[in-house]
């Protein structure tokens, strides 16, 4: 395991010294942007602090705990950057009210690929579990992790400290899942930081989405701050969902670009018509 800190070029390499924005040439396929053909991965504000902050956390063993409005990109900016550090265990508990250890130790033994189903005996279960997490590093993401029982924090506090050299978890959840987070007294000396995603400012959005996609950079940025204004609120989720509705409408009619008109449309398609 890594005792010491990693500076963020560890995860963004050249980029994450570029100015606000950069694009990052990442291989990898966008991971929730609706599979929309031209999106950039946006090295914004928030992924460079969750970046540093899993960079940290990956080399110490800890939690980090990342916090921030739905649709801000949490779940992007964590997925990006801790493939490009380490090997991720994706607990999906999304489907449970809230998740028991029993939840996560069934998530745990098929994001380790161990074989068989998991067995019915809790410590025959762990013992495998235990087993694999030592072998090499990993990082453990869980999402709605303001979701878990108590009992939940509890076990994963148990992984932790039972893996030699620490075990890098980080749990994701919104806003208002934070008090919950900070409750767990376990969190308070076991984590390498708290970074938290703050929405686009409608200063930043015109720069911002013309890097995210091409289809932007011809529209007029007062044109994109009254579209932001409308419907997206400085959440990146929002305005991936406008880039493929907008690129559909392009396709449609044959225009090069789209025009205030057509944006009106796209919005009013998305979002029932709806009207600030």
């Amino acid at each position: 395991m890594l005792t010491t800190s990693l500076p963020s070029s560890a995860v963004w390499d050249a980029a994450g010294a570029a100015e606000p924005f950069a694009v990052l040439d990442d291989a990898a396929p966008p991971l929730h942007y609706h599979q929309t053909t031209g999106l950039r991965t946006l090295l914004t504000p928030g992924m460079l602090a969750v970046g540093d902050a899993l960079a940290d956390a990956y080399a110490q063993g800890r939690f980090v705990c990342v916090l921030g409005d739905a649709g801000v990109g949490k779940t992007f900016a964590v997925h990006t950057a801790a493939r490009r550090l380490g090997e991720l265990l994706l607990l999906p508990l999304y489907l449970r009210a809230q998740p028991t250890p029993a939840d996560l130790r069934a998530c745990l033994h098929k994001a380790l690929k161990l074989r068989g189903e998991p067995p019915a005996d809790p410590g025959a279960a762990d013992a495998w579990i235990r087993r694999a997490l030592a072998l090499k590093p990993h990082i453990v993401v869980v999402e709605d992790a303001h979701r878990l029982s108590a009992s939940s924090f509890e076990y994963l506090r148990f992984l932790h400290d039972d893996t030699p050299g620490g075990l890098c978890v980080v749990l994701i959840a919104e806003t208002h899942g934070e008090r919950r987070l900070r409750a767990q007294r376990m969190l308070a000396t076991r984590t390498a930081g708290w970074p938290y995603i703050w929405p686009l400012t409608r200063d930043q959005v015109p720069k911002a989405v013309a890097a995210l996609h091409p289809v932007w950079q011809s529209v007029a940025p007062d044109d994109l701050k009254a579209l932001d204004a409308r419907i997206a609120d400085g959440a990146l989720r929002r305005w991936a969902v406008l880039t493929v509705h907008t690129q559909r409408a392009l396709a449609a009619t044959g225009a090069s670009k789209p025009d205030w008109g057509m944006l009106e449309a796209v919005a009013d398609r998305v979002d029932g018509g709806r009207r600030p």
